[in-house]
């Protein structure tokens, strides 16, 4: 089932073309890559697929509704990380849950009724009343995961989610995506670690706003005569024409 589905999509600025002739579909429990050098647009195609930005031409569903005249519920169906983790690090991981379960329509008892299993399955049992921000940032992620999880929504938007942790705390995140997966949630993943490429189903390789490339990372390596995920981005990026903001 597709659960992104996107044809020609175009944002302009003046006359300056950030996302141009953006097409691409999505299927449930995809874990879609969608990968471009600084100033490559993604930021701007990943607005207007959360219902944050309205399109300047094209056409555009994100779980089932349009993206310009049903953006509000677009956003009631996602889930959304950001590299700074989108936590109120002032409060407790539960407070964190209970806001944000609450900004997706949640009701209390749905929310007290999931929130055990949610803070059992982070192993934050002992520390459940600590501020999130006295926690590991490797911790942090993974709270914040499950914050943009827990309304349980069709697809997540993971905007550089990993940036700014170790290794192992990377691995680990990763492990959650595929947790999620295996229940039929959809990933939609931007990152700079070119390694984690590699997990993702599919990717999408974006240069001067438009897509340049887009199959399974064994397809692009082939692609390209390529032996990492590394190499054909570097094949790509390196012919683009903007500047690298």
């Amino acid at each position: 089932m597709k659960v992104i589905e996107v044809h020609n999509l175009c944002k302009y600025f003046g006359r300056f073309g950030a996302v141009r002739n953006l097409s691409f579909e999505v299927v449930k429990g995809e874990i879609f890559g969608f990968l471009g050098a600084n100033g490559a647009g993604k930021t701007t195609a990943m607005r207007m697929l959360c219902g944050l930005l309205t399109p300047t031409s094209g056409k555009g569903r994100v779980a089932g509704f349009d993206v310009y005249r049903e953006s509000e519920k677009i956003k009631r169906s996602i889930g959304y990380m950001s590299q700074k983790f989108s936590l109120y690090e002032d409060l407790t991981t539960a407070e964190n849950l209970e806001l944000f379960g609450g900004i997706y329509g949640m009701g209390r008892k749905e929310i007290k009724a999931k929130m055990a299993g949610v803070i059992e399955g982070l192993e934050l049992e002992a520390g459940k009343a600590l501020l999130v921000g006295s926690l590991p940032e490797g911790v942090k992620q993974k709270v914040a995961f499950a914050v943009s999880t827990f309304h349980s929504p069709e697809i997540v938007f993971l905007d550089e989610p990993t940036a700014g942790v170790d290794p192992i705390a990377r691995r680990k995140f990763w492990e959650m995506i595929y947790e999620a997966a295996n229940r039929g949630v959809t990933s939609f993943v931007t990152t700079h670690y070119m390694d984690e490429a590699e997990y993702c189903n599919r990717v999408s390789i974006l240069v001067d706003g438009e897509v340049r490339a887009l199959a399974s990372p064994r397809e692009l390596k082939q692609k390209f005569g390529a032996s990492s995920m590394q190499e054909v981005f570097f094949a790509l990026a390196q012919k683009a024409k903007r500047g690298v903001s």
